[in-house]
């Protein structure tokens, strides 16, 4: 493999990596509600949602991309 095929393959792993972590910033949607505690019963999604990710408080693991040293001289 070659090194632009590298560089692709690793731009797609980071990019598989964002989109599943970008799923776990939502609440559980509102059907699963009526489906778990009935019609009558007003919960707020958080109470079902295991996992909420949130973009200010906790950051992802993934490394920058690489970029090539600027030479001075």
């Amino acid at each position: 493999m070659g090194r632009k095929m590298k560089a692709v393959k690793r731009k797609y792993q980071k990019k598989i990596k964002l989109a599943k972590q970008n799923r776990k910033t939502k609440w559980a949607p509102f059907w699963v509600i009526l489906k778990k505690f009935g019609i009558g019963k007003r919960v707020h999604p958080s109470r079902i949602t295991r996992i909420r990710r949130s973009w200010r408080r906790t950051k992802l693991k993934i490394k920058p991309r690489r970029v090539h040293k600027k030479h001075l001289g």
